[in-house]
């Protein structure tokens, strides 16, 4: 036997042989194209090697790569599989010449049987019944003859055809004379031979074939039939073996002259003999010969109990055969389908693209490459697997196989999968009424949302969101406006977590797959279904193949849709919410898309993981249904950062007393407010940061208001969790619906609220939810404020010799934030968190959702429903009075080695994009390690290259700037680099980049914003697929609290490699196991006081002097108002058109002169992170301009000035 074998394939195949070639001990060698670099078949293989190139006819039909890798590996046989070079006979004679063996038939059967006239002439030679039919035709006119004389109707067939190309059926002479030409030119296309022929056409024909295996000394061997009738443009979808209803003598017969062929040619290996069966005439007739392995090969072996492919091996090592196995009579029967990532509703068209959830069940064979992650390349065959099921009979087959497609998953792409469960649960086919035909009287009942219009900003989204991973900075998603979501929901009468779709500003238009029950809620709109206008806030009757088209929000922001039943998308991480930043979660992880299909969910399937409708479809009321204006009042809680200790108490009066404007440059992570400038407790944040905005990252609230620097931004549902800047207040959970529905431009006033009410509003608005029905807040009395030294400490313990001192913040109805010690970086503080969340995970109390600690700080969700505050607080201070004193404690710590580039290419480029698009001149501009050299005070940019690599990064805390980013900070004081964040803060900075902001050190987990001074780049931190084992326990997050991260130096090139080696599983990190000792580090800071205090006496004096300059450069001189421009008035016939929303000016694509259509494009407005086209309301030429690129505008501005065609009625 070989000890070597390369597989000249791809996908399922390549992966199934290297399954044979591991068990019988054959070292594998896999090849594989660009695309395919990180699929299963180069994974599992011994050995991989790069073809290059894309297509196919670069890569794996490349005859000339495929050898020289054979020979540079030693592989002493090839196995083409199917497709590709598979029939080749140059192939298998190439490689008979250079000494490697052909797994397959010779050289001269694939030339014969591959030419299907000769192939016929072969098989009537051995007495295999023919169709009635012809030998190559010379010409159109002898087509014609000799298909009157065989009869009408009749089958066309280019000579080299195969995969069902090249097939023509013709009813009639007209038919026969346009294709004729067409096949000739196929077969010349596609097969480098335009030969064709003419067979009789047997209506309600079946595909039966015959699996043969010859020794190549003229023993050959029939394994059993297959039917594969059902199939689609003569390519098959099921196959199955026995075939059903076939009479015992025919079966016989068709075995019998399938052997007789093989024989006659003395065939070896593996090849199928096809047939066309007619039930009718209980006949069959040869079709042709495939001198390869079939795909529909394992139903064979799941009767026979045969490896094929070791057949085909131990013939081509010239090993005998174990004749005895393959001469038992198959048992049961098999049936097998096969899954393609293709769209039933656009003609079976591909769909490549990433696989978001592929989950298949045990018990049943699957052959098969891809896994959640896998990303599906647009060049080869779309097949993803093959489902096998055998049982005793075909009805206990055909149960087993019903059950595993109900339990399948694939998400992410359109798929056949549901196309296979409602052909597998046709009556004609569990009745085994086949015929190559069946599939045209086969009706398709799909149920799909296709996306025709996507929208502004559309996304799939559930309530409550993905909650319980805050403090690893995944954040919850869900509906910005869920009052509105879900009411949607009540209304078809679903369960509350269904999913449905956010639309913002613009709305999508959607085609029906399938009749739905759907309600639309939220922001006003001019919907229309078919063109007639559809109500909101109650349920709507659509039809299959109706189009609704639910346009521009006229009051409001965002606009939900709700279908009954749900929408059938992957659950991630606990929730089907989409978090676009984070690419995950929703459909394929980001907005929708023109094109994209959204399932529905089938509740009586298992796959669907959700719960059925839970009521009758019913209409809101209209007490329900909110007024959208542009002033809004927003009930806050006061905290958790307020008077005295932060801000100036006339700052917060100020605050209350402000109408805060909307800014445009809002989205779904935060609103940006624009207003009076705070008044500040402190001249700065100390060891957190230059601004007084500064602290020790601790975790927000959810609808919490922070100060990032000056301007505050509300943190929104796809906010961050960790961050480093105060929040004053916190927007009462049920008031925080209303920030889903501002737009920029409008002005909301933020109304102090106390607990009490806040917990009342919730209740109320619970229950008119559940109810349908309006339910007003219970009455409620104003509390008493705390005898604290803030309203925002509602309880706070003084310090001890064994405790620092604790608050408890409030952080409105749904979060406390306890808080230790002073405003200082103090390693002791984290270890009490540490201790605190012990004792909580010992005794939980009943209520608390989740723990999520900050530098000095945690953070308490907790549900209001369950547990009141001051019941909470009540629990806390007993379970403090118990906690042990921190100094002789000892924490498990992993030592975590990631390689960096410094300075690399991708954190250069965003500060020098910052640098072009958000603010020129900074203290840290140019270059961020000059800036950090400089401010603390440093010798050389060397030194700072060396304290980064020679420091260990102790995480105090996880989600700084989302998903597992580190906020870490040196063990060692004399590696703490003190830096100020940027401000305003980058729009972009690389998933991976490394950044030191105060004394913290962050790896940025995606593409995001960020503060943070860059010094270099690291592996990436977050595997969303988890295609890593490093990545453990079914958490996308590779670093854990109390790890310590150390860096070592790598070229940008290496890391490019590392980082797509490690994102795919084939490289790994260093990690050991240590204990943190709390008394040995503080002995450390002791022993080395003296130095420790001159590095820190040297970076004081260089921060102090760094500060006093920014002061002086920062104090800016007065903006110089623009000169108004003059406004020219309108002439007869002119019209303006202005802005319908605050935003920046992004793109004007006309021009003074220009004739435009009703519907043109007229000036594209960025707003919200998204692009708003303004349309010309009617035909005319563009007389005046009056916007200029990248300046804002407002509400009502003019932007261009139209001349209406006289013939065009306004609209």
């Amino acid at each position: 036997m070989f000890d070597t074998v390369l597989i000249a394939n791809r996908g399922e195949i390549a992966v199934r042989a290297i399954r044979t070639l591991k068990r019988l001990g054959i070292r594998s060698v896999a090849v594989y194209s660009d695309p395919d670099r990180n699929a299963a078949h180069v994974r599992e293989a011994d050995m991989a090697v790069a073809l290059g190139g894309e297509k196919a006819a670069d890569s794996y039909l490349r005859t000339d790569l495929l050898l020289a890798a054979a020979r540079e590996h030693g592989a002493q046989a090839i196995y083409p599989g199917y497709g590709f070079l598979s029939e080749s006979a140059e192939f298998a004679e190439a490689c008979e010449a250079a000494g490697i063996a052909f797994v397959g038939p010779t050289p001269l059967q694939i030339r014969e049987f591959g030419l299907k006239h000769r192939s016929r002439e072969l098989a009537a030679e051995a007495g295999v019944p023919m169709t009635p039919g012809t030998g190559l035709l010379a010409s159109l006119g002898e087509a014609l003859t000799q298909a009157e004389r065989i009869g009408y109707p009749v089958m066309l067939k280019s000579t080299a055809g195969g995969g069902g190309i090249g097939l023509s059926r013709c009813d009639n002479e007209a038919e026969l004379t346009v294709a004729f030409d067409s096949v000739q030119r196929m077969g010349e296309h596609f097969f480098r031979d335009g030969g064709a022929f003419i067979e009789r056409y047997v209506d309600n024909a079946r595909h039966v074939e015959v699996q043969i295996f010859g020794d190549g000394a003229g023993r050959v061997l029939a394994l059993g039939e297959r039917d594969c009738s059902v199939q689609r443009r003569n390519q098959k979808v099921i196959e199955e073996t026995p075939a059903p209803h076939l009479p015992a003598a025919t079966r016989a017969a068709l075995l019998d002259a399938a052997v007789k062929l093989g024989e006659s040619v003395a065939y070896r290996s593996a090849g199928t003999v096809e047939f066309i069966y007619d039930p009718a005439r209980d006949s069959f007739y040869f079709l042709e010969v495939n001198t390869r392995l079939q795909v529909e090969h394992p139903v064979t072996e799941a009767v026979t109990g045969l490896d094929l492919i070791e057949c085909m091996l131990r013939v081509a090592a010239g090993e005998p055969l174990d004749l005895a196995a393959m001469s038992r009579a198959p048992q049961g029967a098999s049936i097998e389908v096969r899954l393609y990532a293709e769209d039933p509703l656009r003609q079976f068209q591909p769909s490549p693209g990433v696989l978001t959830e592929v989950h298949f069940p045990e018990g049943v064979r699957l052959d098969g490459w891809v896994a959640t992650g896998t990303e599906v390349p647009p060049f080869y065959d779309p097949m993803l697997a093959k489902l096998i099921v055998h049982a005793d009979t075909r009805e206990a087959a055909l149960d087993k196989l019903a059950e595993a497609l109900a339990h399948t998953r694939l998400h992410g792409i359109a798929t056949n999968l549901d196309y296979l469960r409602q052909i597998v649960a046709d009556a004609r086919f569990r009745a085994g009424q086949l015929s190559t035909r069946f599939l045209e009287g086969f009706t398709y009942r799909p149920a799909a949302i296709e996306v025709l219009e996507a929208g502004t900003y559309t996304s799939v989204q559930d309530y409550p969101g993905r909650t319980g991973y805050w403090d690893i900075g995944v954040p919850p998603s869900g509906p910005m406006d869920d009052y509105a979501f879900r009411l949607a929901n009540r209304i078809v009468g679903n369960a509350p977590d269904a999913a449905g779709i956010e639309a913002t500003l613009v709305g999508p238009t959607l085609r029906f797959h399938g009749e739905a029950i759907v309600a639309l809620t939220g922001a006003e709109c001019a919907a229309t279904l078919d063109g007639a206008p559809v109500p909101m806030w109650q349920p709507v009757m659509v039809r299959s193949g109706q189009v609704l088209a639910t346009g521009r929000a006229l009051s409001g922001c965002r606009t939900y849709l709700a279908v009954r039943n749900g929408l059938d998308v992957p659950v991630y991480l606990g929730s089907r919410s989409t978090f676009a930043l984070g690419q995950f979660g929703g459909h394929a992880g980001r907005t929708l898309r023109v094109g994209d299909m959204l399932p529905l969910v089938r509740p009586e399937l298992p796959a669907a993981n959700a719960q059925a409708p839970v009521n009758a479809p019913q209409a809101a009321p209209a007490e329900l249904i909110p007024a959208y204006g542009n002033t809004w009042e927003i009930g806050v809680l006061y905290g958790p950062h307020g008077a005295p200790d932060f801000f100036r108490p006339e700052a917060i009066e100020a605050f209350f007393a402000a109408d805060w404007e909307v800014h445009y440059n809002s989205n779904r992570l935060g609103v940006r407010l624009t207003g009076p400038k705070p008044t500040w407790a402190r001249e700065n944040g100390g060891e957190a940061g230059l601004h007084p905005s500064n602290i020790h990252d601790c975790e927000y609230a959810i609808g919490s208001i922070n100060f990032t620097g000056d301007s505050p931004v509300i943190l929104t549902r796809d906010g961050p969790s960790l961050g480093g800047f105060v929040c004053p207040v916190t927007i009462a959970r049920a008031e925080l619906w209303k920030v889903g529905q501002v737009k920029p431009g409008d002005r909301i006033r933020f109304v102090r609220i106390d607990y009490a009410e806040a917990v009342a509003r919730e209740a109320a608005q619970d229950q008119s939810v559940a109810q349908l029905r309006a339910v007003a807040p219970r009455a409620t009395a104003p509390a008493a404020p705390p005898a604290t030294a803030s309203e925002t400490i509602i309880a706070a313990l003084p310090a001890t010799d064994t405790r620092p001192s604790v608050s408890y913040r409030q952080a409105g109805d749904g979060y406390l934030l306890l808080e230790y010690g002073d405003n200082v970086l103090d390693l002791a503080l984290r270890m009490r968190i540490h201790l605190l969340m012990e004792a909580l995970a010992a005794q939980p109390i009943d209520g608390v959702c989740e723990l999520s600690p900050g530098v000095r700080s945690l953070q308490i969700r907790y549900d209001s429903r369950v547990i009141l505050q001051q019941a909470l607080i009540a629990r806390l201070l007993e379970i403090e009075s118990q906690l042990a004193d921190v100094a002789t404690l000892k924490v498990p710590t992993r030592v975590v080695y990631l390689p960096m580039a410094f300075e690399d290419s991708a954190t250069l480029g965003a500060v020098q994009r910052y640098q072009e698009t958000v603010r020129a001149s900074a203290p840290w501009l140019p270059n961020n390690v000059d800036f950090i050299q400089r401010i603390n005070g440093l010798a050389s940019r060397e030194d700072v290259r060396r304290i980064v690599f020679d420091a260990s990064y102790l995480i105090m805390g996880l989600g700084d700037v989302y998903l597992g980013a580190p906020c870490a900070v040196p063990i060692d004081p004399r590696h703490r680099l003190l830096t100020s964040k940027y401000n305003p803060a980058r729009t972009f900075t690389a998933e991976g980049t490394v950044g030191i902001g105060g004394v913290y050190m962050c790896i940025y987990g995606m593409d995001s914003p960020g503060g943070y001074q860059l010094v270099g780049r690291t592996l990436p931190i977050w595997n969303k697929f988890l295609k890593n084992p490093v990545f453990q326990d079914g958490k996308p997050w590779l670093l854990r609290f109390f790890d310590q991260v150390r860096f070592y130096p790598v070229s940008e090139a290496e890391l490019d490699t590392l980082r797509e080696d490690f994102r795919e599983g084939r490289a790994t990190v260093r990690i050991e196991e240590e204990v943190f000792d709390f008394a040995a580090h503080q002995r450390f800071l002791a022993e080395q006081a003296d130095s420790i205090g001159a590095f820190q006496a040297r970076q004081k004096t260089a921060f102090d002097a760094e500060v006093a300059l920014w002061k002086h450069e920062d104090v800016a001189a007065a903006p110089v108002e623009a000169a108004p421009e003059t406004q020219t008035p309108l002439r007869e016939g002119e019209r303006l058109v202005s802005a319908d929303m605050c935003g920046n000016i992004w793109k004007i694509p006309v021009q003074v002169g220009q004739s435009v259509a009703a519907g043109d494009t007229l000036v594209v407005v960025e707003a919200m992170k998204m692009e708003l086209s303004v349309i010309a309301p009617v035909s005319g030429t563009v007389t005046a301009i009056r916007c200029v690129p990248g300046k804002p505008v407002n509400a009502g501005d003019a932007l261009i000035v139209l001349a209406e065609d006289a013939t065009c009625p306004v609209t």
